[in-house]
């Protein structure tokens, strides 16, 4: 089985995500840096619709600048991926793509549904 993460390696969560991936018999990883390799609009849409996941619910607000770009309360589908895809720690983290499905890993045990 193929796994993509789009990591984040500043993040507990997004590490033992990415450990347990790794520790995984018959997983290989492709591992993202987003911050280093940002998403493209399309890629982060389609990461959430296949998570099943509005733009606002995959939106980072902790420890983000969320709130100062207004994106907390009011802010339209369109305008948070506009956000997310120019400052992409405004994604939440980690997304973890198999050929299973699509999760937002948080916590990082929700990675085994798609394993």
């Amino acid at each position: 089985m193929h796994a993509t993460i789009w990591h984040n390696p500043d993040c507990g969560t997004s590490r033992k995500t990415l450990a347990i991936l790794q520790e995984t018999d018959g997983v290989t990883v492709n591992v993202i840096e987003y911050r280093k390799q940002p998403f493209d609009r399309a890629t982060l849409l389609q990461l959430c619709e296949d998570a099943g996941l509005t733009p606002r619910e995959a939106l980072r607000t902790r420890g983000s600048p969320a709130e100062e770009l207004g994106l907390i309360d009011g802010a339209s589908a369109d305008h948070i991926l506009d956000a997310m895809v120019e400052h992409p720690i405004l994604v939440e983290r980690p997304f973890v793509r198999t050929d299973k499905g699509v999760r937002l890993c948080r916590p990082q045990d929700k990675v085994r549904e798609i394993l």
